[in-house]
C-alpha cells in the first residue's frame, strides 16, 4: 500500500494556518488538560505555547476518543505533552518552519546524525536554537523527568519521531498516539 504523497503536506499545512493564532486553548480545554496532569507537568503546560497546547489538546481527546474513557492517565498525558521540548528553544512559528526548511535541508544535502547536538551546544544563538529545536523530543523528555513524569509520557516525548520499531511504549498505544499527532 503507496501513503498519499500529500498526505504529510496537508498535516503540515493545516498545523502551520493552526499556529497561526495566538489564543490560548478554550478554559474548558485547559481545565480538562489540566486534570490529567500531575503537578510537574503542569508546570511544564503552562510553559508551552497556546497553539502548542491547542494542538495537545486536540491529540489527547482523540486518543481518548480511540482508545475509550478509561484511557490512562500517562497516555493522556504523553498527547499532551509530546512535544514539550520546543519550549527550550523558544521559536515561535515562523523560526519553526524555516529551521525545519533549513535542517531538511541540511541534511538531504550532508546527513549528520551529530548536527543536531553539536548546534544544541553551540555559542551561537541562532544555531543553539535550532539545535534545541531538532533536539525537542529527547530535551522533552529529560523536562518531564525532571517533573517526575511517569516512564510512559517520558518515553513518548522521546520517541513521538522514530519509527515503530524503535518505541519502548506498547506498539497498540503508541500507534494511536502517532495516529492521532498526524491527523
Amino acid at each position: 500500500m503507496t501513503a498519499d504523497p500529500f498526505a504529510g503536506g496537508l498535516h503540515l499545512a493545516r498545523r502551520f494556518f493552526g499556529s497561526l493564532s495566538p489564543a490560548a486553548p478554550p478554559a474548558s480545554d485547559d481545565s480538562w488538560a489540566l486534570g490529567h496532569l500531575g503537578p510537574g507537568e503542569a508546570e511544564l503546560w503552562r510553559r508551552m505555547s497556546n497553539p502548542d497546547r491547542r494542538h495537545a489538546v486536540a491529540v489527547a481527546r482523540a486518543v481518548v476518543a480511540d482508545l475509550g474513557p478509561a484511557t490512562g492517565r500517562e497516555v493522556v498525558a504523553a498527547a499532551l505533552l509530546h512535544d514539550v521540548g520546543k519550549v527550550v528553544s523558544g521559536l515561535g512559528t515562523f523560526r519553526r518552519v524555516g529551521a525545519t526548511l533549513v535542517w531538511e535541508g541540511l541534511e538531504r544535502a550532508r546527513p549528520d546524525r551529530q548536527r543536531a547536538a553539536r548546534w544544541s551546544a553551540a555559542d551561537r544563538a541562532g544555531l543553539r536554537r535550532l539545535g534545541q529545536y531538532r533536539r525537542h523530543p529527547e530535551l522533552g523528555a529529560e523536562l518531564l523527568a525532571a517533573a517526575a513524569a511517569h516512564e510512559l509520557t517520558v518515553a513518548w516525548a522521546r520517541e513521538h519521531h522514530r519509527q515503530p520499531d524503535r518505541w519502548t511504549v506498547p506498539p497498540e498505544v503508541g500507534a494511536v498516539l502517532k495516529a492521532c499527532d498526524d491527523d
